[in-house]
């Protein structure tokens, strides 16, 4: 296996982890009263819903999208630092919250407390900007036109999870979460154009 054969598989991977994240989300955030009564069923159901149909047509797909053949070496090793960067945002996550906040258990018990600390202080959604990194990085080291295509329509998927997900945060912490989101911005540790003060 070349060096090359390597990257592609690299590749492969993180967007068989990461893209079915915001399908996954997309079932559970409208529906999260029923699945708080049944949390089992997330992960009986809208887990295997979301990852195999994804890892399917990634498997069959797989020569069309990811082809590192022609990718310049710069590309190829800064993408893998960004899909590394992602799993160094998923250990940090773990070690500041547990499994708890990583993998929507929170969600699920309808927990009452805000988190605003650590990651959170820097951003809002620093899981979905990990994804959007690692998916951009599986883009730059191995990706070929049609991916980059699939990943802006997929971008498209992951906001639309993320203004669930928010929805869903400012029912349940109303003027708290209000607050939070006009002090810290949504994925990058900064604005590019700042709020002005109400």
């Amino acid at each position: 296996m070349t060096a090359r054969d390597t990257v592609e598989w690299f590749a492969l991977v993180a967007l068989g982890v990461q893209l079915p994240i915001p399908f996954f989300w997309l079932m559970v955030h409208p529906l999260v009263r029923h699945w708080r009564r049944n949390p089992r069923g997330v992960f009986q159901v809208a887990a295997p819903l979301a990852w195999i149909p994804v890892s399917l047509l990634l498997l069959a797909f797989r020569e069309r999208l990811v082809d590192a053949t022609h990718a310049p070496v710069w590309a190829m090793a800064l993408g893998v630092a960004l899909v590394l960067a992602d799993v160094w945002l998923i250990f940090r996550i773990h070690a500041e919250f547990s499994g708890e906040k990583l993998f929507g258990h929170a969600e699920l018990k309808d927990a009452r407390q805000l988190h605003t600390s650590g990651l959170f202080a820097q951003v809002r959604h620093p899981r979905y900007a990990g994804m959007l990194a690692s998916v951009a990085g599986a883009c730059l080291a191995a990706g070929t036109l049609l991916l980059w295509l699939v990943a802006a329509l997929w971008s498209i998927f992951a906001m639309l999870a993320v203004l669930a997900e928010e929805r869903e945060l400012r029912a349940r912490f109303g003027s708290a979460y209000d607050d939070y989101a006009r002090r810290v911005p949504r994925f990058l540790p900064f604005r590019f154009f700042p709020r002005e003060e109400r």
